[in-house]
């Protein structure tokens, strides 16, 4: 997801980061109340979850109890999930939904592998790079009819079902209906993110009408209900995939986008297939983790680990200067590579993923590094050099060994504020993340998926799954996923912990979508409530611009496996979600 406060570049709108860091003297860790704690773990605002059998930890706290309730009645991990998934685009709109796409990786224990899926949806044929030259645009608009691609959630539900599933689908869908119809209260963090998103998306057809209450976002512990949600999972469960992408549903939306200056078809709709992938993986201190290749920016993690594996992060400890400098300079690195070589490998065929995130590579990217100055321009790979080669986050374990790592989003929050009468969702918004320029790898063309922020994460150790997990949250996802690894393996949290210690933001690399200049300044670095004023002094010392940020770090959820038996689960303290396992 990226929140209304996330967009690219947030320059302008915060405090100068002189005065930040001054006021930061004086505040108390966001998470000082956790250190009166009897377990005594400085960072956790709660204990970790244990259960012997099965664990869900999702953003909501309704949705990991209908998790739990599909696996006690014989459902897969895969069941669990697609129910959560489900209910999530009913109770947290400001995330997911149905028209928005899903990534997903899952353990499978009686093959002994990671499958990963890509549930991306690609861009309307009918729509040309020259219709947006012609209407004179730099870059596609964040909202309305230009942005909307292909949905590809409710493909991806049936996809990871017909492989994974054990009930019924609409055994798993069923959970969403009955809230759909009978309402559910709203809780904090999605109603503050529903309030801000009306001003900006109620000009838009069938949004005000469908997703407000007299015009206005609901209240926090207001019950909503969806009717038209309903009515068209009711459809999706009886008829399967085709009865959203090639019946009444999809004819509902041709004739929407039709009347209103869009381009998506049912043509498009009919055409859609996601696909399974291979995850691919780099050891980091003997963990190996697993995410998807592009068109999504999973790899940015295992480049930015691969670059910080040579260095004794763990004696320079959490929040010092060298552990923020450093992470923040290979992650400048890692998305200076983001920016020109992450793109749907369909179109971009000489994508260099494997030598991206070779270990080789990652040394002479290092050689870059100052331990005293700051990077202020990062330039990307060249060929020669590579020719070697808001959102949800939900995780599900099952008491046979399934783990399920999902993610789904509508993008920037609630997406491009598109909603066809009578089907209770709105349209994602991101074809915002093509670029508009002709030979970009990521340049928008008709039928081509775009660039991704949302990833999936999985860790194995030894051939054997160890951690399933996931950091939501626009550009923060991959930084968020070194930095959980990071805060387990090299400063030894436990799982909790390791979502609640404050988090670092680096912000201001180049965009995939050209939606900012390249970098010659350096960036930002957005530092959590937590950091030491000595380490803040000492990174502007060193040339970094640092300030504070509301909100963008992210919502992490994680499973793991107990060495004793069962799981460990840990839910994100940012977000309304919930951890439980039975």
């Amino acid at each position: 997801m990226s929140s209304p406060n996330t967009a690219p570049r947030r320059r302008t709108a915060l405090l100068a980061p002189l005065a930040l860091a001054l006021a930061c003297v004086f505040a108390l860790p966001s998470t000082a109340s956790a250190a009166d704690r009897i377990s005594g773990k400085p960072f956790a605002t709660r204990s970790e979850v244990y259960a012997p059998h099965a664990m869900a930890a999702t953003s909501h706290p309704l949705t990991t109890q209908i998790a739990l309730d599909v696996m006690k009645a014989g459902g897969s991990a895969v069941d669990a999930a697609i129910a959560a998934n489900a209910a999530l685009g009913l109770m947290e709109p400001t995330g997911s939904g149905v028209g928005g796409d899903l990534f997903a990786i899952v353990w499978d224990p009686k093959t002994k592998k990671l499958y990963g899926y890509n549930g991306s949806g690609r861009s309307p044929k009918s729509l040309t790079l020259a219709e947006f030259q012609k209407r004179g645009l730099k870059e596609i608009p964040p909202t309305g009819p230009l942005p909307v691609t292909v949905p590809g959630a409710v493909d991806g539900w049936f996809a990871l079902h017909e492989r994974f599933g054990r009930k019924p689908i609409a055994d798993d869908l069923a959970p969403a209906i009955r809230y759909a119809r009978e309402g559910h209260p709203v809780h904090e963090v999605i109603a503050y993110y529903w309030n801000a998103s009306v001003p900006k998306l109620s000009k838009w057809p069938g949004f005000k009408e469908q997703f407000t209450i007299d015009g206005r976002a609901p209240r926090v512990g207001e019950m909503w209900r969806n009717p038209n949600l309903a009515n068209t999972l009711e459809q999706i469960a009886k008829g399967g995939r085709d009865a959203f992408y090639k019946g009444d549903i999809a004819r509902t939306i041709d004739a929407y986008f039709k009347a209103n200056g869009g381009f998506l078809s049912y043509e498009d709709l009919a055409s859609h297939h996601g696909e399974w992938v291979e995850p691919v993986s780099s050891n980091y201190r003997g963990y190996d983790l697993w995410e998807l290749p592009p068109n999504g920016q999973g790899i940015a993690a295992l480049q930015i680990l691969n670059i910080l594996e040579a260095y004794d992060l763990k004696s320079y400890g959490f929040g010092s200067v060298e552990h923020v400098h450093l992470f923040t300079e290979a992650k400048k690195l890692a998305f200076a590579d983001r920016a020109r070589w992450y793109a749907d490998p369909a179109f971009e065929k000489s994508s260099p993923v494997a030598r991206l995130i070779s270990k080789e590579y990652a040394a002479q990217r290092r050689k870059l590094i100052s331990m005293d100055k700051a990077l202020l321009e990062v330039q990307p790979a060249t060929p020669k050099q590579l020719d070697q080669g808001d959102t949800i986050y939900m995780t599900v374990a099952d008491a046979d060994g399934m783990m399920v790592s999902l993610i789904q989003s509508n993008y920037r929050g609630m997406g491009s504020g598109m909603a066809a009468p009578g089907l209770g969702f709105i349209f994602q918004d991101r074809g915002e993340q093509f670029v508009l320029k002709e030979g970009h790898p990521n340049s928008f063309a008709p039928g081509k998926r775009p660039f991704h922020t949302i990833i999936p994460a999985f860790v194995t150790r030894q051939g054997k799954p160890w951690l399933s997990f996931g950091v939501m949250g626009g550009a923060m996802q991959p930084q968020g996923h070194a930095q959980i690894l990071m805060n387990l393996i090299d400063f030894g949290m436990n799982l909790q912990e390791a979502g609640d210690a404050p988090r670092i933001q680096h912000d201001g690399s180049t965009d995939p979508a050209g939606q900012a200049e390249a970098m010659s300044d350096g960036g930002e670095v957005d530092l959590e409530t937590g950091y030491p004023y000595e380490t803040i002094r000492e990174l502007m010392r060193r040339g970094h611009s640092v300030r504070s940020a509301l909100g963008p770090y992210g919502g992490y959820q994680a499973i793991m496996v107990n060495p004793n038996g069962g799981y460990v689960g840990a839910s994100e303290s940012r977000k309304d979600g919930q951890a439980a396992g039975y």
